[in-house]
Parts: structure tokens; C-alpha cells; sequence
């Protein structure tokens, strides 16, 4: 029946003996006030030598620093960095061309006045048509299909053939602008920064599109070429990444070695 009895919450001094054990492990504490239940301060961590039941209140060694949890600030941002979209060699500077980068529908186009490729939102203010089914006018101006509204390089409107032209000067309303990317030329490749956001006007100043100096070697010899693909990077890499689908994916289109 000594079994079964329910312990005494204070051990009779007769039982309390000194016993010396040889360390278990190395363990983390929270040190609090004992017997305290109505109110914990933010637990500071220390690392202590557990012997059996009892606690050494001596450190074995020096505290451990805190792990700072990195900032969302600190994340990858993928629409704060430059995408190629297009080798020079593919666009034809008398038509706009259409592309969708990061899942962004944009159009691409020769502005012949500021003799430099635009990079637009690829949708009229107006009635919302791809302006990539547009056309380049007479004077240069980026013309939407659809009821030819007319754009210059910094995405204003410069002409609404409805609209009279005694009336007001409706073209020049905000809401009649197109959205432009931060666009260069580098390598032979368009590139363009996917925000529209007016703080990212001058990024390239701040930072340019990576460089790769081959690309400009005439020493090297290289081919560009673009493809649209109905998927994201991830599965480009991992195809190229395997090899041993070429002789089969490929059959017949580029040479292996065949298996012996």
C-alpha cells in the first residue's frame, strides 16, 4: 500500500541526501521565479547542465546568440529585378511585338522619336485591346487597333481621333496614359524592370541588368533566339538539367551516341 500513497509535496529531511551524478546532457532552461503563475516576461534562453533532477545554476559555456529571424524586407522581391525579353535580333522595329514575362502581358515597341525600344503595359487605357495588335503610325506613335488612339514613348496619349478637337484636351488625362516599364537594351537583349511604380522611373541608374561580357566578345561565337514556353523557369531548368531524355525526347532531331 506505500505505493499507492499520494507523495508529501515536502520530502522529510531524513530523505534529502547529496548524490553526485555525472552530467546527462546539455539542455535549455527558462529561468523564472518559482512558483510563480499570474504573470511570464519574454523567456531568455541560457544553456545549463542538467544533473538528474537538480539544476546546476552555473553556464558550462557562454551563451549562445539569439537567431535573428530575417525580415520579410529581406525576401527575394521578384518584381524588383531586371528580365530579358527579347534578343534586337527577333523585333522588327515597324510593328509592336506582345510577350508575357512573370506573368506580366506586355508589348515591346520601336519609339523612333527617342530611338530606343518601350516596353508598355500591353493594354489600352481606353477599351482595354493589346496594343501589341496595334501598329507604329506615320510620326512614330505607338496606335491602338481599336479606335487608334495614339501614344508617345512616355505613355501619353497624343491623340483621340473621336474626340473634337475644339473640345477639351482629354488626351492629356492621366487616365489616358499607358503604363511604361523601366526598359534598356544590354548584350543585344531587351530588358525591362517589371513595375510601373513611378520610384522605379531611374532604377537603372541604381542597378543595371546583369552583364555577360561573352556576349559582346567577337572572339565568341553565340546564337540568341526566343520561344514562348506554356510554363514557368523551373521546369526549363529542370529539362535542361536532363540529359538522358535527348536520344528519346529528341529522337532523330539531334545527334547521341546510341547505347551499345
Amino acid at each position: 500500500m506505500e505505493a499507492l500513497r499520494a507523495p508529501s509535496p515536502v520530502s522529510p529531511a531524513s530523505l534529502i541526501r547529496p548524490q553526485a551524478f555525472k552530467p546527462l546532457s546539455t539542455l535549455s532552461f527558462t529561468l523564472s521565479k518559482p512558483n510563480s503563475l499570474t504573470q511570464f516576461n519574454k523567456p531568455k534562453f541560457k544553456t545549463f547542465t542538467a544533473v538528474s533532477s537538480s539544476v546546476s545554476t552555473e553556464p558550462t559555456s557562454p551563451p549562445d546568440q539569439e537567431t535573428e529571424t530575417p525580415d520579410q524586407d529581406e525576401k527575394f522581391d521578384w518584381y524588383s529585378q531586371w528580365y530579358a525579353i527579347m534578343p534586337v535580333c527577333d523585333l522588327d522595329k515597324r510593328a509592336p511585338h506582345g510577350k508575357k514575362v512573370m506573368g506580366l502581358d506586355v508589348v515591346v515597341w520601336w519609339d523612333k522619336n527617342e530611338n530606343a525600344w518601350k516596353v508598355f503595359d500591353d493594354m489600352c487605357p481606353h477599351r482595354l485591346a493589346p496594343l501589341s495588335e496595334g501598329r507604329i503610325d506615320q510620326w512614330g506613335r505607338l496606335q491602338c487597333v481599336y479606335h487608334g488612339w495614339c501614344f508617345s514613348g512616355s505613355g501619353d496619349c497624343k491623340l483621340i481621333p473621336q474626340a473634337p478637337p475644339d473640345g477639351p484636351p482629354v488626351h492629356t488625362f492621366k487616365k489616358a496614359c499607358v503604363a511604361v516599364y523601366p526598359s534598356t537594351v544590354q548584350n543585344g537583349i531587351v530588358w525591362f524592370w517589371p513595375s510601373t511604380d513611378p520610384q522605379y522611373k531611374d532604377i537603372l541608374t541604381k542597378k543595371k541588368p546583369p552583364y555577360i561580357p561573352e556576349l559582346d566578345d567577337p572572339s565568341f561565337t553565340h546564337t540568341m533566339y526566343n520561344r514562348d514556353i506554356p510554363y514557368g523557369y523551373e521546369i526549363l531548368i529542370e529539362n535542361l538539367m536532363d540529359p538522358a531524355h535527348v536520344p528519346y525526347a529528341h529522337y532523330g532531331i539531334m545527334w547521341t551516341p546510341q547505347p551499345r
